[in-house]
């Protein structure tokens, strides 16, 4: 080979080398092969003008006790261009490039979730370290994130410390790799669930319906309740025929029971259940004890312009109305009667539709004046009048 050709070649390579070294940048991510490792460091080429070591602690978090431990001769790997130059060449590190492909991956999930084409929400798994002012401390593959406290639940938390030590999974909302800000949240996920999983309740379920559910929580308007992973509302007047005060009166939380579907109203995602309905009127029950003419005393408990409820039972009343509270005209029930005062009464009317009793205390007194009148009425003068009314013989 002539001495001008060696020189072109020499030039040729020179050049190729200077173009490689021009595209490796400082604050990149590049591909290098490892070439020599030892304890200490593991020498790696990137295409730079010499092999540059990375030291161990470089390698892996926690720093391996040899760096034989993570890399061996020929592997290919992503490093991390923190400076060019000086005496070794440069300085690269493993630990800082697989921080920058989680971040690059943690970019191409937010942008799929964020498409409006996407049905299926990407996730990552977060492990809670700490509970902090205004939420939870997690990692996600090696980087440090937060959850802020409202994006934990679909509801209030108050305390938060029992998801330390727990992996959940949980959708990135805010990315900032410059600044190591990661925003992550579970209540999006939860949201995104429930939309599904009320859009398939809500085809098949109708009003009417009767159908298993399971007590979530416990409000002071009545109780939540979840009917296939949809929770709906039974108010508290809808929990039970007696009268209560507070739900937990008859339920707890995790309780199995029977609801009747009242009203389901898909746009505002609200259905309102009804346990009372599953179950037979116990007003029913104690109205079969009775029979319209027959004779009872109760308790006045209540009186109203239209006349006097009067207890039969405990938490059963019958309604005296005005015109047979009294023999006379009476304008006010308080004419007649007081809170309190134990009447006999006569059963004018059972309407089991309409849950109501009729009652009587005019009709009663009659009919009690007259069964005395009847007992104590000699018997020969009724015989003597019979004949005195009955035409003689002849």
């Amino acid at each position: 080979m002539s001495e001008d050709l060696k020189n072109m070649e020499e030039m040729g390579n020179w050049l190729e080398d200077s173009v490689n070294i021009q595209n490796i940048r400082e604050h990149e991510v590049v591909e290098g092969t490892v070439i020599q490792v030892n304890r200490d460091e593991a020498f790696v080429d990137i295409g730079y003008k010499q092999e540059i070591p990375i030291p161990k602690k470089e390698l892996a978090v926690p720093e391996p006790d040899s760096a034989e431990d993570v890399v061996k001769k020929g592997d290919k790997i992503k490093v991390y261009i923190q400076s060019l130059g000086g005496e070794n060449g440069g300085v690269l590190s493993k630990i800082k490039a697989d921080a920058e492909v989680v971040w690059d991956d943690l970019r191409a999930i937010k942008a799929h979730n964020e498409d409006p084409e996407v049905s299926d929400l990407q996730t990552v798994d977060a492990k809670i370290n700490n509970v902090v002012k205004g939420g939870l401390t997690a990692t996600v593959n090696g980087l440090r994130g937060f959850i802020p406290a409202s994006q934990m639940e679909l509801h209030f938390v108050k305390d938060l410390n029992s998801y330390v030590g727990q992996i959940v999974q949980a959708l990135p909302i805010e990315i900032d790799s410059y600044k190591r800000r990661l925003v992550l949240s579970r209540r999006q996920l939860l949201e995104r669930e429930r939309e599904i999983k009320q859009q398939e309740v809500f085809s098949k379920l109708h009003e009417g319906d009767i159908v298993k559910g399971v007590v979530k929580r416990l409000v002071d308007y009545g109780a939540f309740i979840d009917v296939g992973g949809v929770d709906g509302l039974a108010h508290i007047s809808d929990l039970s025929w007696d009268r209560i005060t507070q739900a937990s009166d008859v339920l707890k939380v995790g309780d199995e029971v029977d609801v009747y579907v009242k009203n389901i109203d898909p746009e505002a995602h609200r259905i309102s259940l009804s346990i009372k309905q599953t179950q037979r009127d116990p007003w029913l029950d104690r109205a079969e004890q009775f029979k319209e003419g027959d004779l009872i005393e109760g308790k006045i408990v209540k009186l109203a312009k239209f006349g006097a409820f009067m207890e039969i039972e405990p938490g059963f009343d019958g309604l005296i109305p005005m015109g047979e509270l009294s023999d006379r005209r009476i304008e006010n029930a308080e004419e007649a009667v007081a809170v309190g005062d134990i009447v006999k009464v006569k059963v004018l009317r059972i309407d089991m539709k309409r849950k109501r009793i009729s009652l009587s205390i005019n009709r009663a007194r009659r009919e009690t004046n007259n069964a005395k009148f009847r007992r104590y009425q000699p018997q020969g003068e009724v015989q003597v009048a019979t004949a005195e009314e009955a035409p003689a013989e002849e």
